[in-house]
């Protein structure tokens, strides 16, 4: 990479007041149609939960207000974490199933360093399973009050001990006040979405906040029927006491939509507003087990959540300067996905037809010439249960210049997963296009390849035990570190082929020490420098053994060792504030595997890079946001591709959003915004023979505020309709196939304040 091209990539990202992984945040005000000139207090990642300025911080933290994520517009929970420094997103499968990439962490799909936590608690212990990553089970409304994202820094020390990048979303709360909003939306593909939000005083001290939505739509990418739909409903409970509150809460969520898979790049009719699915093909009837069982299934059910996630929290400020939080939170649902997967590249009916010359349409019955473009098309489906609950105590003891702490982590974990992959069958390359007959693959399973059908059961339990503490050497200069001791065990069965025959059967129980080492030295009140080394691991869970069984039995421990270096440079004034951090990581360990079934591919990944943050605000209304990640990734260790780069990252991605406010006479406001991001070209295989060109995308919005109480917003996404790719066919890499960003589209919505 040029250095004109790393110095244009510089940037940030606004950070607002956080929450932490082992307190509440501190709650912040910001004035309607003003810039968000306020001070920034963090206690994320801070061992004794006490506040601190964010510039006195020593790791990386972002945080996104109510108003920041509405400018923001995502689509999905995975599209926010675009806009978290050092992360790179892909959101382009639909409203579940994302991947999350964090600072080079190595990993071929879903989110294997991401964890997802509700209220400070993560909603599912396993960061990944097959088909199932954290943000899949978390949806966006109007009860979510912000989110926070730690890198890095304390992390393989606090909550469940994720070393990549934890995710924390806080719930709204009750007040004095009756307050509420309801919202209407809708878009140019034909969303209808309706959101709503109470909150108040049920008595002195105890307060309320009640909300959720409902939704139904064809898809950013048209499928022809509602292959959007779903609800939620969410509760929060608090208690405010004299030294400390009680929370409890419980969010109810049924969302699934159509699973984006990639496109035929090789034909000409297909863009980015492709699906496979419509309905001519939605009804499908598969074939699986050892005897040929068939089932028809609705592929429009797509990947979603219908589950629900209830927990609590206990904050309390003790006598003598103790201090004790416990946070609980248990998880329950199904998490299936149902997918019309593309298997290998297209061709002509010609190549493929039984008398070489047309086939029939299985549902029209049309009659399809020797040149129609047709492709094989897998019916996927994947039923999964899952099931935790986490306990998180900590008690802290303060005193005049030091914090102790102490804390005991509990999670147990289960998953229940029945799956039918395969089941090929040739069909019409056009949106929806219809299944054919006339071809002996379709006509007869047993001839078109693979298939891959499993029964599987996983019970899974994590304690750890973490002590951490806090010394301030001199006015300026502070040192933390902690260390935590965590036991894992795992009970998995699993059954290939579905024939009542387990074929593997895991008893695994191993223990990890992780700690981290951090340094302050503030220059003046604001700023200053850190420096941050960790150890940390990722432990092996349920499709760690399925894929690496081999490995397993021959005793090794599938643990993922993560090293990390930091350091960082903030600097905070009147209208400006920068955020620098440098990084450094090792992953040795980690494994790969492109389809369910194949061998899996073990390597050790190196990465460094530079995450900057900037932001200038004016009393004028205008700001500027700039996030930009310059990373080098390479693979160091692997049987094949030692040297190459890790794949699916971008060396460089860069963030520009600006935002003016305009404030009129007879009281009304408007905030004109707009998001212009980049990023440079990518490798689609550890391989590195193929690439994935970089891009640019340009989303633009207005807020228009008619009074304190109406409020109207029209967002634009990717305005210049770009046709850019995020990933290949990480099933085949050398196919002609690719998944595109997610069209241009137009949405608006009315909201009532009262």
């Amino acid at each position: 990479m040029n250095n004109n091209l790393k110095l244009s990539s510089i940037a940030i990202i606004v950070a607002f007041t956080c929450q932490s992984t082992q307190s509440f945040a501190a709650e912040e005000t910001a004035t309607k149609g003003k810039s968000d000139n306020i001070e920034k207090i963090i206690v994320t990642g801070t061992f004794s939960g006490k506040s601190v300025a964010k510039e006195e911080a020593s790791f990386s933290i972002s945080s996104f207000s109510e108003e920041d994520i509405k400018k923001l517009a995502p689509k999905s929970t995975a599209d926010l974490f675009k806009a978290i420094p050092g992360v790179w997103a892909e959101s382009s499968g639909g409203v579940s199933g994302a991947n999350v990439f964090v600072r080079g962490f190595p990993g071929g799909g879903d989110a294997p360093f991401l964890t997802v936590q509700l209220q400070g608690a993560p909603i599912f212990p396993p960061p990944t399973l097959s088909f199932l990553e954290n943000s899949t089970l978390f949806r966006l409304d109007e009860t979510v009050e912000f989110m926070e994202a730690l890198r890095g820094g304390p992390n393989p020390v606090l909550s469940n001990g994720q070393p990549g990048l934890t995710t924390n979303f806080l719930l709204k709360e009750g007040t004095d006040d009756t307050e509420g909003l309801v919202k209407y939306s809708t878009s140019d593909y034909g969303l209808q979405r309706i959101d709503g939000v109470i909150s108040g005083a049920i008595a002195d001290d105890l307060y309320f906040m009640i909300g959720g939505y409902i939704k139904s739509s064809p898809g950013v990418r048209d499928a022809g029927f509602n292959a959007e739909k779903g609800n939620q409903f969410t509760v929060n409970i608090t208690k405010k006491l004299d030294n400390g509150k009680i929370n409890l809460y419980t969010r109810h969520t049924n969302d699934h939509g159509v699973w984006y898979l990639p496109s035929p790049l090789n034909v000409d009719t297909v863009d980015n507003e492709y699906t496979q699915i419509g309905t001519n093909n939605r009804h499908a009837t598969i074939q699986y087990g050892a005897n040929t069982t068939s089932e028809t299934i609705d592929f429009g059910q797509g990947r979603g959540w219908n589950g629900s996630v209830s927990g609590g929290s206990i904050d309390l400020s003790l006598t003598n300067n103790w201090d004790l939080v416990n946070r609980f939170i248990y998880t329950k649902g199904d998490a299936n996905t149902f997918g019309l997967v593309p298997n290998g590249d297209a061709t002509t009916l010609s190549e493929v037809a039984d008398n070489g010359d047309s086939a029939f349409g299985a549902v029209t019955g049309n009659q399809y010439s020797g040149s129609t473009i047709v492709q094989q098309i897998g019916r996927w489906v994947v039923k999964k249960q899952i099931e935790a609950f986490t306990n998180d105590f900590a008690l802290t003891k303060t005193f005049k210049g030091a914090t102790f702490t102490a804390g005991f982590y509990h999670s147990t974990f289960e998953a229940k997963d029945w799956w039918a992959l395969g089941n090929q069958a040739y069909h019409v390359v056009e949106s929806g296009g219809e299944m054919l007959t006339g071809i002996d693959c379709n006509d007869n399973q047993d001839s078109c390849g693979w298939n891959y059908d499993i029964n599987s059961i996983g019970d899974g339990s994590t304690n750890a035990l973490y002590i951490a503490a806090s010394f301030e050497i001199t006015e300026a200069l502070t040192i933390d570190g902690g260390i935590r001791n965590e036991n894992h065990q795992i009970e998995y069965t699993v059954d290939e082929g579905l024939d009542g025959v387990i074929t593997k059967a895991v008893s695994y129980d191993e223990t990890e020490i992780a700690w981290t080492i951090g340094i302050n030295w503030m220059f003046d009140q604001h700023q200053g420098v850190f420096a941050r080394v960790s150890d940390g691991s990722k432990m092996p869970f349920f499709d760690d053994f399925r894929d690496n069984f081999g490995a397993y039995q021959n005793g090794e421990d599938l643990i993922k060792k993560v090293t990390q270096y930091e350091f960082g440079y903030k600097l905070s004034r009147d209208n400006y504030e920068l955020y620098a951090t440098t990084f450094f990581n090792e992953v040795k360990g980690d494994t790969f595997v492109s389809q369910p079934g194949a061998p899996a591919e073990i390597l050790t990944n190196e990465a460094y890079g530079i995450e900057i943050d900037f932001n200038y605000f004016n009393d004028n209304g205008f700001s500027i946001n700039l996030n930009s990640t310059i990373q080098e990734t390479e693979i160091t260790q692997s049987p094949t591709n030692q040297g190459n780069e890790a794949q699916r990252q971008p060396g460089w991605q860069i963030r520009v959003t600006p935002s003016y406010d305009i404030e009129f006479d007879n009281g009304m406001y408007a905030t004109l915004y707009g998001n212009i991001s980049a990023v440079g070209d990518r490798y689609a295989n550890n391989e590195n023979t193929v690439t994935l060109s970089g891009y640019e995308k340009i989303d633009l919005g207005i807020i228009f505020s008619l009074s304190d109480e109406v409020q109207m917003q029209l967002s634009v996404s990717n305005l210049t309709d770009e046709n850019a790719l995020t990933e290949g066919d990480p099933r085949d890499s050398l196919s002609s196939n690719g998944r595109y960003i997610l069209p241009r589209t137009v949405d608006f919505n009315v909201s009532y304040q009262f």
